[in-house]
């Protein structure tokens, strides 16, 4: 196969990409000073520390709720063509919701489900 023209496509994106940062950090107006790089909260100065820990439930919960919504997403452009596509895209779709029940039945089963 011939790859100049994704070599040349490549090439021009990259460059294309240079310009326009190299660019913007041309023009771009710059200020420094300390107010700028403090943590910024609905206009409210922050107090104390603005790094806080989140328990890890609150990253699981929204790592579940990505993964079926993406699941959501695959399966409607499927729903569309179901009837042209025949049995074996029926097996695929199956198996497909078979990981994702596991998934979902080894969160549920740890307590990632569980709001404490």
């Amino acid at each position: 196969m011939n790859f100049t023209l994704l070599v040349v496509v490549l090439l021009t994106a990259i460059a294309f990409v240079g310009v326009v940062i190299a660019l913007s950090r041309a023009i771009s107006p710059r200020s420094y000073n300390a107010q700028k790089f403090e943590a910024y909260e609905c206009g409210i100065p922050t107090r104390g520390k603005s790094w806080m820990q989140f328990r890890v439930g609150y990253y699981l919960f929204a790592i579940l709720f990505l993964m079926f919504d993406v699941e959501t997403v695959f399966l409607f452009p499927w729903a569309v063509v179901v009837r042209d596509m025949g049995v074996q895209a029926l097996v695929s779709v199956v198996f497909f919701i078979v990981i994702l029940v596991l998934g979902l039945a080894y969160a549920w089963r740890k307590g990632a489900l569980e709001w404490k």
